[in-house]
Order: C-alpha cells, then sequence, then structure tokens
C-alpha cells in the first residue's frame, strides 16, 4: 500500500527490548514531524524506556506494553485499539507486536516483512537488517514507507529537574573546569560486559594518562562490578550517587568523554552529545555501534570468535580480557582531541 501523507492525525512508534533500542530508534522523530506536522506521536514499549520517552515534548502518549500482567497482551490490544491510530510504525515486527498491530485498526500499518509476521502489515521495511547500522536501519525504514528522511538525529528525554541533579552533584564532587571521564560497566547480556577488572585498568590508563577524574556510572544490576572498580581506584575514582535513567542521562550530558560496553548509556551518551568509545566483543560495532562521527569504538577484530553474538562466553573472555589499557586509552584519548573540533 502507498502512503498518503493526507489524513495521518496519529502515529504509533513500536520498539520494545532495551533502552538503548529505543535511543537508536529515535532518530525517525524529526522525521516524522516534518511529514506530519499536526499528527501526535505516540509510542509503545516497555517500562524501562518510558521516563526517556515521557520527557520529549513531542510524544503526546506513551503506552506500556503490558507482558507480566494477566491477559496483558490482550489489554495491550484494546489500548492500542481504541486509540484509532492513522499509522502504526513497528520497528520492532516480533510476533507479539505484529498481532498488535494487525489488530490495531490502523489504516497504514508499517512492519518488517519477517516470516510469519509479514500478514500484520501493509507497508514494509527493508528485508535484510545486516546491511545497516541500527540507526541508520530506522531511517531506510521510513524511506520503505515513503516518508521523506529530514534528519539523523538521536533523541533522549531530560527536564530541569534532570539537569539540575547533575549540576549540584557536579558542584559538589568536580572542582571548575576539570575534564571528567564517565565509565559504564553495565551491558544487556554477561558476555557484552567488560570485566571490572579490565574497565578499571582502562579508566586508570585515562587518568594517568590525561590527568581526568573517572565517574563510574552505574544503574540497576550494576552495584557490584561499580562498588568492585571503584574499590581497585583506591578512592580516586567517583561512584556516581543512585538514580533514575534520566538523570543518569543529564550526569552523561556533563562528562567530557564516556568508555561504556555496547548499552543503554553509550547509546544515550551518543544521545546526549557525549562522545562515547565503545567497548565491543560478541557484537557487531559496525550494526550496533556508538552513533554519530565524533564516537569511536575498539574491537579486537583479530580475535579468532568475535563477534560470535554469544550470551555467554564459553572460553575467557579473552574479546575483553586481552584489550591492551594503554591502546584504549589512546584511542580514547584520539577521539577526545578529534572531538573537540568537530
Amino acid at each position: 500500500m502507498k502512503l498518503s501523507t493526507d489524513g495521518i492525525r496519529k502515529i504509533l512508534c513500536i520498539k520494545l527490548k532495551g533502552i538503548g533500542d529505543v535511543v537508536l530508534s529515535s532518530i525517525v522523530f524529526d522525521s516524522l514531524i516534518a511529514a506530519f506536522p499536526q499528527a501526535e506521536i505516540h509510542y509503545l514499549t516497555e517500562k524501562p524506556s518510558e521516563p526517556l520517552l515521557k520527557k520529549l515534548p513531542f510524544i503526546k502518549k506513551v503506552h506500556l506494553f503490558r507482558k507480566k500482567e494477566q491477559f496483558g497482551g490482550l489489554k495491550t490490544i484494546a489500548d492500542i485499539r481504541q486509540e484509532k491510530y492513522d499509522l502504526i510504525l513497528d520497528f520492532y515486527s516480533n510476533p507479539r507486536t505484529a498481532l498488535i498491530t494487525f489488530l490495531s485498526g490502523a489504516k497504514y500499518r508499517a512492519g518488517f516483512p519477517y516470516r510469519g509476521r509479514a500478514y500484520a502489515y501493509n507497508i514494509f521495511g527493508p528485508e535484510e537488517r545486516a546491511l545497516y547500522h541500527a540507526a541508520d536501519l530506522h531511517l531506510k525504514f521510513l524511506e520503505n514507507a515513503g516518508i521523506c528522511v529530514t534528519a539523523s538525529k538521536l533523541h533522549f528525554g531530560t527536564e530541569k529537574a534532570d539537569d539540575d541533579f547533575a549540576d549540584r552533584f557536579w558542584q559538589e564532587t568536580f572542582p571548575t573546569g576539570e575534564m571528567v571521564t564517565g565509565i559504564s560497566p553495565t551491558g544487556g547480556w554477561e558476555s557484552k560486559k567488560c570485566d571490572p577488572e579490565k574497565m578499571f585498568e582502562f579508566a586508570d590508563a585515562v587518568q594517568k594518562r590525561y590527568n581526568h577524574r573517572i565517574l563510574i556510572l552505574w544503574g540497576p544490576g550494576d552495584e557490584e562490578d561499580a562498588e568492585k572498580i571503584f574499590n581497585m581506584s583506591e578512592g580516586s575514582f567517583t561512584l556516581a550517587p543512585k538514580c533514575g535513567i534520566t538523570e543518569m542521562g543529564a550526569l552523561i550530558k556533563k562528562c567530557s568523554g564516556m568508555i561504556a560496553n555496547d548499552s543503554g548509556p553509550m547509546h544515550i551518551a551518543a544521545a546526549v552529545g557525549t562522545p562515547v568509545l565503545g567497548l565491543y566483543g560478541p557484537t557487531d560495532p559496525r550494526l550496533q555501534g556508538p552513533y554519530g562521527s565524533k564516537n569511536r569504538y575498539y574491537r579486537l577484530e583479530d580475535l579468532e570468535c568475535i563477534g560470535c553474538n554469544l550470551l555467554i562466553c564459553p572460553k575467557h573472555h579473552e574479546c575483553f580480557r586481552q584489550m591492551p589499557a594503554e591502546k584504549v586509552a589512546s584511542v580514547y584519548g584520539e577521539m577526545i582531541e578529534s572531538s573537540s573540533h568537530v
């Protein structure tokens, strides 16, 4: 079906899964606003991504997928159906979101043409996903749907209270004008997470070579690794306070740069404009790397098992354990120097 821009008053974007995936999908918002200036944009996601979407002024409503409730799927379908959307963009396109889209009653239903799910859609995104970076894939999706791509900017929602929180913490913790490097030990899979001992080595090398202060950013599930890194530093690093995801985004925004695993915080850094060095092992930085020209990634490309995509490493995590700290610090320093001229 050919999409007509006439009569589009309500649009729903769908992306479940992790915060980083939702941040990457935010690249479509500027183009949607330009193409449909009178339309409301809504979003269906999961609970962890709700705060960052609610704080984007152009997102009028956030729906949560009720996967843990009894009959949650049926309730979600009912919620979406009663909204009477004109256009649904299912960037996730798994069996559940395909069914939600199919039963929505929307005139235009766009999704990826995966086997067993194409029935749900009358407009299709690209068949081959591995040809594009995950952010660019969303733009290609829009192009396939007949929507003009006008921008390629990631978005992350914060509000004044988040920025005030970060400002207070900065004033109480760091001398004015001091360079601060953020590090994040988090990762969605065990194999994507750099060993805390190695993360300490990388941060310690940056601190000694460039005289940066080190801020350890952490979230739920990261407490043990964050504490371990802090203890290894013997107090020379700073442990960020417990905070929500949008407050963490405000802290990241104030950092001079960041070192992170392939994770939500890495993509948040790219969205808020903080140069970020992504550390990669089982995943492919060409597809999921930090988005934007200011950012860099480092991976041991010659390692036999690199890019395995396994959730748990069956070996000894060589993809991170064999990374030389001085090389990581060198790549990080080149990124900071280059980004200062962008």
